[in-house]
Parts: C-alpha cells; structure tokens; sequence
C-alpha cells in the first residue's frame, strides 16, 4: 500500500523547521512578490536555509509560484526562474498556464505541480496538465471522495495531492471577488480580507426609502425565526440569526478528514495537505504531530486502525468547529458555523522551546501563564506530553521571578530539568529538543467550553457517530449560556491552594511529592506511563 506523503505549510522559517521536527514528509512555502503568499515571513536567505534544512532531515520543500499573474508580474519572471533554479526546491506550484509554459521552457529541470488555484476537479483535467508535464496535481477542495476515486483510476500515473486538514474558502477554491469588492484586497494576490467571515446586520428598507435596522428585544425574540432556504434544497432551512456576537451566513467550518483517513489512505493517494500558510508554528507542529502518528498507525496495522484515538488531539488544536466538507459530495448545514467565527478549543499555545542551556530549558512565552499552570510539553517522539506543574518563572533577561508572565514581549524563561521528577535530564533532552511546543489548558468560560462540545458533536454528527439529538442538545445549552452571559470558569486542572494531585502524572502539587499520606501513590505513578492517570 503506497503511503501518503504528509505535506505542511510553512509562513515562516521557524514554523518549517517545526512542522519538520513534527513529522512533515514536506512543506510548501513562497515568497511575498511571485505568489499567494503576500503575508509570507520568507527571504530569500529564509528559502535557502530551509532548503538545506530540510533536505538535511531528508524531507522535500516545494516553492509556490502560484499567482495569477497580471502584466506587471511577467517582467519578473526570468529573475524569478533563475532564482528558483539556484535553490534548487524539490517542486514548484503554479497554477497560470502561461506562468507554467514560461517555466517549463525557461527551467525543465524542475518538477513542476498544479495548484489548487487551478480549479482541477475531472480526470479530464488532470491528464491535460500531465500531457503538458505536470508532475503532480493538486485537487480542487470541491472534489468529493467518489470522485477522487475515479479520478485515481483514470490517472494513475501521475501524483495526486489532496487537501485533508485547514480552512475552507466559501468562494470556488480561494477564486474570490467579493475580498476586491469589500476591502480592495486581492484574494487571488495572497491579500485575502476574509469578507466572507465578517458579520452582517439584517436591515429592512420602508416604502419611503428609510433605512431601519430589526430590533429583536425582550419584548419580541420568541416572536421571530429568521432561515435562508437555497432554491435547489427546498425545505432545508438554515437559521439566520443575528445576535450580540453578529450573524455569519458566508462562515464555513474548517476542513478535518482524519475521521476518514483511512479510506483516502486506500485511494492510493501520493500527498495529503494541511492549509494554513499564515498560521502559527503550534498550528504546524501539533497538526503534523496528529497526522503523523495517524498515517503511521494505519500502514503498520491497518485492521485496528481506529479514528478515535486521535481525534483528542486534533481538538485539541484551535479551530472553527470541524466539518468533512465536500467528502461525500454536497455540503450539509453542519459545514458552516452560523453563530461565531472564532477559533477556539480547550488548549492554547503556552511556550515553544529555544534551546537547552546547561540543565536549563529555555522557553519563550506565547501566552499569558500563570503560577499553577499545568504545562503540557508536545514531544515530537511520544505520543504523551510531558507534564509539569509551574511554580515561578525565572526570566532569562534579567534573573526576576514572578508568578505570573505576560507574552506580548516574547519573554524568555528557564526551567531547570529537575523540576521534571519523573524524567532524567538525559532522557528529558531526547524527548524535548529546541522547537518543541508547550499548551496549556485554555481558561474558557462556561458559553465557550459548550460552543467547542457542540463544534466536536457537529464533526461527529456529519461522520455518523452521534445522535442529532445529542448535538442539538448541546447547542440550547450554548445559546442558555450564551443568553444569560455566563462567565463562570471551570479549570479542568486543580489550581494552586487546592490540595490533592490532579494525577495526571506530572510533576504534581509539592504536596503530593512530600506528604507522608501519598506514599503509596507515588510508587504506583511510578510504574505509570507520563500522564496517565493514577
């Protein structure tokens, strides 16, 4: 059975060296100037780093050059072949004909792949682009499963690329007018203004011309129900609703095929993608660390393989609520989020590791930790995080101690090794080295813990696995929360002054390591796995 190769994106250097150190088999990357990437952190000294870096670790980096290009850009084109050429990427994504025809003259050296801007969506299609030498074709988001399977036996000798994980484009493959229109900004230049997630107020206009928004209040919110109904799905009514938190009828979810790898993984599919080229390096890494041990899992012992035992951890990961989109052809209500944009989950970015410094792991901050935090380290070679309980932070800069430390100027922090009780140093270095990524539990309030549950039961609904009545369920209890504001917070983790051990194997409170009543029970955490439970 052919296996899949695992391709990441990559903004920036530290978030492709990442993705790398979490089980990338690739990552994809562009410039600002000559493709979809006008956010992109790259230089050109960045490129040819992370090409040498990446081929050191025997993995392959493909360039984008995806434009659609515009006059201005041709004149370009000759520096910017030549400069591809001297870096010498593994494959080059394009998806204007012309821009593809220029390079296949100019460079024929190189391997060059279709785009998903492209639109590919027939094997009509993909054997034209293999006639003109194309390598590879990445298929359009709009492509469902039946028709992937068609198109792999109809083309079977050239590669195949497939989106699995990331967000989706409510336009036709990031083809996109309405960002121009609204904002001036070129979704088809890399400038996308997500127009599409903004929120709109529903207003009426009177017969003398007077505008007026519809007050829903106390008076008369039982009054109304507001639905969209698309012509071609005649009784299918999706609510449209604007509330304190805005209406979204343009908010798709984001793309997670994981509950069916396994069947692409039969197709005999050459690369499965991860969207998210302006995403963080926790993103890339903790996306690639899931698919990684999945796709692994699967061509070791395909007969036991079972979604379920990675789908935590893909939660884990900030999200709009996941949705298998076009896998079985047309999209159902369960695709799009109608009440919120926002990503969210019951995990945030903590820390990422810089390097190690004598018996010291120096770590910078990504968000705000506070003194009884329970740090969960993300080994890129274990499948369980490496769990400690902090106590203080001791800052590199200027040797202060606080119990508190605030992000936004990248603050670097140590933590010695001894601090880990149940790990030595040599064995703590093997499983943490520099870009490791560190989480911790998200403090969400009582309406944003119930609007992730509701998110993870939507998944589960469209994949088959839950009751619709269990779903909706969940949903009155995030719209009564949502009602009465609740802002209570239930930490999942005991807080500092609690006294016990949450028993997930970490570090643990100073009480549990010291008192005489918890004896027993740390010689039976010692026979444990790291964070499994007492």
């Amino acid at each position: 059975m052919k296996k899949p190769e695992l391709l990441l994106p990559a903004g920036n250097l530290d978030r492709l060296k990442t993705a790398i150190l979490y089980g990338a088999d690739a990552v994809y990357l562009g410039t600002p100037d000559m493709s979809l990437r006008v956010k992109s952190g790259f230089t050109l000294e960045d490129v040819v780093e992370g090409v040498k870096f990446a081929h050191e670790h025997g993995k392959k980096v493909y360039l984008t050059l995806n434009l659609f290009s515009h006059n201005k850009d041709i004149e370009k084109l000759s520096q910017f072949v030549e400069t591809v050429q001297a870096v010498k990427p593994d494959g080059l994504i394009i998806s204007d004909p012309g821009v593809f025809n220029f390079v296949k003259k100019q460079a024929p050296e190189l391997e060059l792949h279709i785009s998903t801007q492209a639109n590919v969506c027939s094997w009509l299609t993909v054997n034209f682009w293999k006639e003109q030498g194309a390598k590879l074709v990445v298929m359009a988001r709009e492509v469902s499963f039946e028709e992937l399977a068609e198109i792999r036996k109809k083309c079977p000798d050239i590669k195949l690329e497939t989106f699995i994980h990331g967000s989706m484009c409510m336009t036709y493959s990031g083809r996109c007018l309405l960002s121009n229109f609204m904002a001036e900004r070129g979704a088809n230049q890399g400038s996308c203004a997500h127009s599409c997630r903004w929120g709109y107020k529903l207003k009426i206009k009177l017969k003398d011309n007077s505008e007026h928004e519809i007050e829903i209040n106390e008076n008369n919110k039982d009054l109304f129900d507001f639905f969209l109904e698309e012509e071609m799905r005649p009784g299918e009514l999706m609510p449209f609703e604007e509330d304190v938190h805005g209406s979204y009828i343009l908010n798709s979810k984001d793309l997670c095929l994981l509950p069916k790898l396994d069947e692409y993984i039969k197709l005999g599919l050459d690369s499965f993608k991860v969207e998210g080229r302006n995403k963080t390096e926790f993103y890339a890494g903790s996306v690639a660390r899931v698919y990684r041990v999945a796709i692994d899992d699967y061509m070791r012992d395909p007969q036991n393989w079972c979604a379920d035992d990675y789908m935590d951890e893909i939660n884990a990961i900030a999200n709009r609520g996941y949705s298998l989109a076009f896998h079985d052809g047309r999209l159902t209500n369960l695709a799009h989020d109608y009440e919120s944009t926002g990503s969210t989950s019951f995990y945030e970015y903590a820390a990422r590791i810089i390097e190690w410094n004598g018996d010291d792991i120096i770590c910078e901050g990504k968000n705000r930790l506070d003194a009884g935090d329970v740090l969960e380290f993300l080994s890129p070679y274990q499948r369980q995080p490496v769990l400690l309980r902090i106590y203080e932070f001791k800052h590199v800069n200027d040797g202060k101690i606080t119990d508190k430390l605030h992000a936004g100027q990248k603050p670097l922090f140590r933590i010695p090794a001894s601090d880990f009780h149940t790990i030595d140093k040599e064995r703590l270095q093997q499983l943490l080295p520099p870009f490791s990524l560190v989480r911790k539990e998200k403090m969400n309030v009582e309406s944003e813990k119930l609007k992730v549950e509701s998110r993870q039961l939507s998944h589960q609904l469209e994949a088959g696995c839950v009751r619709e009545e269990k779903y909706e369920n969940k949903r009155k209890k995030y719209f009564s929360a949502l009602e009465i504001d609740d802002e209570k917070i239930s930490p999942k983790t005991p807080r500092i002054g609690k006294e016990g051990c949450c028993g997930k194997g970490c570090n643990g409170c100073l009480i549990f390591w010291h008192d005489e009543k918890y004896a027993k029970a740390r010689e039976i955490l010692k026979t444990k796995k790291i964070g499994e439970m007492l």
